[in-house]
């Protein structure tokens, strides 16, 4: 049997934060995955990390958890703090894709979920433009990059739970919603599995 490593670096969205289940979009995520087969999940969040933070820390966090006898995967659960701490789109852009090439030269397979909206209108258009730079540095190298953030800009459910929570987190419509994006933007054909029906 094939086993599988699967390691998820993100910020505080990856802990299921404001979800009164406690399962976030990664448990949910992960309840579908086929049963029987040897998967080990291992999500490493941090809170307001930028994208200078998670090239530093991808390696020295990740790469330990990795074996020579498993399929390695990588997923990174991209925020929006970058602009909060003033780093650049440019400067955004080459954090991802200096991970981005170093997991590839490790033959690690990567997988990338975009940023989510927060509601907030002038913020919100600094978020587009980050999501499509990272979208398209993404798709320079034939990985799977899932857009959340135009899908639930104007989602009705989304902006709902946020607006309740004062830090402006989903509860549990929010993170259903981003698990159906990452479920069916290509999760399964990339860890080469199938889904489970149950």
């Amino acid at each position: 049997m094939i086993s599988y490593r699967v390691v998820i670096l993100g910020d505080e969205l990856l802990t299921g934060a404001g979800d009164p289940k406690g399962l976030g979009w990664l448990g949910r995520v992960q309840a579908r995955l086929p049963k029987g087969d040897d998967v080990a999940f291992f999500p490493l969040a941090m809170i307001h990390e930028t994208t200078g933070d998670l090239l530093e820390r991808w390696r020295r966090e990740a790469m330990p958890r990795f074996s020579k006898d498993t399929e390695n995967f990588l997923v990174l659960a991209l925020g929006s703090h970058d602009i909060q701490a003033g780093v650049t789109i440019s400067r955004s852009r080459l954090n991802l894709a200096s991970l981005l090439d170093d997991a590839m030269r490790e033959g690690v397979k990567v997988f990338v979920v975009g940023p989510t909206p927060t509601g907030v209108a002038e913020y919100d258009h600094e978020v587009q433009y980050l999501s499509e730079g990272f979208e398209d540095v993404v798709k320079r190298r034939g990985l799977i990059y899932v857009n959340c953030f135009e899908p639930l800009k104007d989602h009705d459910g989304w902006l709902s739970e946020q607006s309740k929570h004062s830090r402006r987190l989903p509860g549990q419509v929010g993170y259903g919603l981003i698990a159906w994006l990452v479920l069916n933007r290509g999760w399964f054909e990339w860890l080469g599995l199938t889904e489970t029906d149950a």
